[in-house]
């Protein structure tokens, strides 16, 4: 993948990118515009980097009995609540309120990244993520991502694998 980027105008500089850099992880910036029109922020993504939206993760959040949790899926699947709920030995999971979601992350919807962020929460990347050498996460802002190797977006959350995407 080649050497890590710094972070430079226009590029980074956020919580996820800081985080990255400062763990000594090997990473790639990818920036695009954005459109503020745009509503589904990981399709956006995808279109905008020409990127294989297998490897283009969301980052949602949920709440698993009253807990707000990180599920990480790629861009094409929707989030199993079942499946989240279960990973981390709960019995109910709901989407989190996206106030909620932002307050506790300390980003904006569509740039939430499972980096870097206020507080660390449970988090849940699908399984199918470890199929690729690097996967694709927000960088913490809207047109920014990120690129690194599943086992790192692992170690930097502290992530459970689960198929949790359907």
């Amino acid at each position: 993948m080649g050497k890590k980027k710094r972070s430079g105008p226009g590029t980074g500089g956020t919580p996820a990118t800081v985080a990255a850099s400062a763990a000594g992880v090997t990473h790639r910036l990818h920036a695009y515009v954005h459109d503020p029109a745009a509503g589904r922020y990981g399709e956006e993504a995808v279109h905008a980097l020409g990127a294989d939206p297998a490897r283009v993760l969301k980052t949602l959040v949920a709440e698993v009995d009253g807990v707000l949790t990180v599920a990480v899926v790629p861009v094409p699947s929707s989030l199993g609540l079942k499946a989240l709920a279960s990973a981390v030995g709960g019995k109910r999971a709901v989407m989190a309120d996206p106030a909620a979601a932002e307050r506790v992350t300390g980003y904006v919807r569509g740039g939430i990244s499972p980096l870097g962020q206020r507080k660390l929460l449970p988090t849940v990347l699908d399984a199918s993520a470890t199929e690729h050498p690097t996967v694709w996460v927000s960088a913490g802002r809207r047109g920014l991502e990120i690129e690194l190797a599943p086992a790192d977006l692992v170690a930097l959350t502290g992530a459970l694998i689960a198929p949790i995407a359907r």
